[in-house]
């Protein structure tokens, strides 16, 4: 009965605070009573004994006030602190009071003032005594049941604490079924403590694995803020990774209306170990900018033009237009933005941007006033075997979508590049690069006055998209899935990384930032090797690479590079309101010269000769040198 009666406790999560008001007044009461009973058996004259409900009652009636008033209820006792307690002690001291002068100044025998005097200071002692006393006692009694029942396993975490840059705390943001078992951080031995649980100092590798084994055997180790993570990134993720433990990360736990809501403990992600902080956008000043507007959004069903989409269904917008030809896809964005933004007008199209009268119905009939251009083939092998098809979407495409956009009045247009447009080595980034030339000589055209029309045109580049269709990391986690092999096309490959709500706000913060003929590139970070990226990833899953999974290097695709660039050479950058995005300083070209060229191009790749329109490409771009590829022999 019992241990029944312990079980129900344990899973009920908190005490209604009615019934602890209620407890505390009855408490203080009683207290009172027992209070003044004392002195009277001391100091029989004291009052009458009729006069001893009336006490009772008094005391009840200030107690419920004043324990009401200064919210004595609302806290969670078992997450009490002697702050917390302190509190109790007010609302005592006024309700002792306020009953004994009401007492003195109604009762028919009132009670000579120097017993009215110990009286009260005996009933604050005694009843602020008792209410503490209590607190403990449930305190004490819920975490010896915790340890002694075993309603489900309870996970033994080890904290880190970085005390070069915050204050050495207890930490405190636990689930229900946690324990912390000791503190961990870096410096000579000592010993410390934190509460009552013991602080840990190591100075390498070798004494945290004698930690592990010798002393605490946690289940994980808590890192207590992002941060944290990325600074231990190449030692304590190192360790824990060879050590196989698990790691989470913590978020601050929230007390909302006398109720604990449990913090999140998340797995590390790998995303969190690239080395550098996530990039932070004024999403105020681009909400200004774009409410109100139509916007249209070419691949909208896409990684990137899928999150474009579902930030800007925060931005008030009068009508958000979805352009994209994959049927499938834009079914489930469709279905997506409907479940997640029911007051947001929206209209997906099926079309493609290389059919002028569909862009053309589109411009006449919804008119958008801003355009982000995220339509695009990018998968480097394969643009290497369909060259045509590059040229014909990433050029053709883009030229017929801007001629467009400057016809009807767009206000904006934002065109969503890569790194790999720099010194291009691929098909693909030859491509892109065609599509910037043709956006920049179009923009300076127009500012020269040699077009009419006002539409601005902001280029924006980018790395790789940790989380995007195709890219590395989801089919590093198939592969693992699978039992592995993970496929590394080189030891010594090495890429920048940036995640998907990272890409959209750097293309929404260039749609409000550009005043036309920008290219926006931004700080990265470092570079990770794919190779280091591959083995941290099988390690996070709890295994050894080259024995538990193996890693096989395949050899570098067509037109695939070792390192990608952010900038041509001959593009200086230049700062921005925003320290980590840059504006490169464009070279010019002669508009006369490109359309010429984008014609010729054209009607070469509608030919479907791959050869020609590969070597019509590099006559244009010169700077593009294919690489382990067929079109070598172009370049000789």
């Amino acid at each position: 009965m019992t241990k029944s009666l312990m079980h129900f406790i344990l899973r009920s999560r908190f005490v209604n605070q009615r019934l602890i008001l209620c407890a505390d007044v009855v408490l203080s009461a009683v207290t009172t009573y027992l209070t003044y009973l004392l002195t009277d058996r001391l100091f029989p004259y004291t009052m009458a004994r009729g006069t001893f409900w009336e006490f009772i009652i008094l005391s009840m009636v200030f107690s419920a006030l004043f324990f009401w008033l200064f919210r004595t209820y609302k806290g969670i006792i078992r997450h009490s602190s002697l702050l917390e307690t302190l509190r109790i002690l007010a609302p005592v001291f006024l309700a002792a009071v306020c009953t004994g002068l009401v007492a003195e100044f109604l009762f028919f025998e009132p009670i000579p003032g120097t017993l009215l005097v110990l009286n009260t200071l005996l009933d604050i002692l005694f009843t602020f005594l008792v209410l503490v006393l209590v607190r403990v006692l449930l305190i004490v009694l819920y975490r010896h049941s915790y340890k002694n029942l075993s309603l489900v396993h309870r996970r033994r975490l080890l904290v880190f604490v970085n005390p070069e840059k915050e204050p050495v705390s207890a930490y405190s943001t636990l689930q229900q079924n946690d324990e912390v078992v000791g503190y961990l951080r870096f410096g000579k031995r000592d010993e410390q403590r934190i509460g009552n649980v013991r602080l840990y100092s190591i100075e390498s590798e070798a004494d945290f694995r004698k930690l592990l084994l010798n002393h605490v055997h946690p289940d994980a180790l808590i890192f207590q803020n992002p941060q944290d993570v990325k600074d231990e990134g190449e030692r304590l993720v190192r360790y824990c990774e060879k050590a196989k433990l698990k790691m989470l990360l913590s978020e601050t736990e929230e007390v909302c209306n006398g109720q604990v809501r449990p913090p999140r403990l998340n797995e590390v992600r790998i995303e969190d170990l690239l080395g550098r902080e996530e990039i932070k956008i004024n999403m105020q000043n681009i909400k200004n900018e774009l409410q109100g507007k139509t916007v249209l959004v070419t691949g909208a069903a896409g990684s990137i033009g899928s999150e474009i989409c579902r930030q800007l269904c925060t931005f008030g917008l009068k009508e958000l237009l979805l352009f994209d030809m994959a049927e499938t896809p834009m079914h489930n964005i469709r279905l997506e933005l409907e479940d997640n933004f029911p007051d947001v007008k929206f209209t997906p199209i099926i079309g493609d941007i290389r059919v002028v009268p569909r862009l053309t119905w589109l411009m006449r009939t919804y008119h958008p006033q801003v355009v982000f251009h995220a339509a695009a083939y990018k998968h480097v092998p394969l643009m290497e075997e369909n060259p045509c098809e590059a040229v014909l979407a990433n050029v053709v495409g883009t030229r017929n979508l801007a001629d467009l956009s400057v016809e009807y009045g767009v206000e904006r247009f934002v065109m969503i590049s890569t790194d790999k447009a720099v010194n291009p080595t691929s098909v693909m980034g030859a491509s892109k690069r065609l599509a910037e030339i043709y956006v920049q000589t179009l923009s300076m055209s127009i500012a020269k006055g040699e077009i009419q029309g006002h539409t601005k045109f902001i280029t924006t580049r980018f790395g790789n998209v940790l989380g995007s269709n195709g890219s590395v990391i989801p089919r590093f986690r198939e592969q693992l899935l699978k039992g592995g092999p993970l496929t590394v096309t080189h030891p010594d490959i090495i890429r920048y990384f940036m995640t998907i709500p990272e890409a959209v706000r750097l293309v929404l913060e260039a749609g409000v930032m550009g005043e036309g003929n920008e290219i926006f590139v931004f700080d990265m970070g470092k570079p990770v090797k794919i190779a280091d990226l591959a083995r941290r990833m099988i390690e996070l899953a709890g295994l050894v690479p080259d024995q538990d999974i193996k890693i096989e290097y395949t050899g570098l695709r067509p037109g695939e590079k070792l390192y990608e660039e952010l900038l041509a050479t001959k593009e200086n950058t230049l700062p921005t309101p925003n320290k980590k995005i840059f504006r490169a300083h464009v070279r010019e070209y002669d508009r006369a010269e490109v359309v010429a060229a984008i014609d010729h191009l054209k009607q070469i790749a509608e030919t479907v000769d791959r050869i020609e329109t590969v070597r019509c490409m590099k006559q244009i771009v010169p700077e593009y040198k294919s690489q382990n590829s067929d079109f070598e022999k172009l370049d000789e």
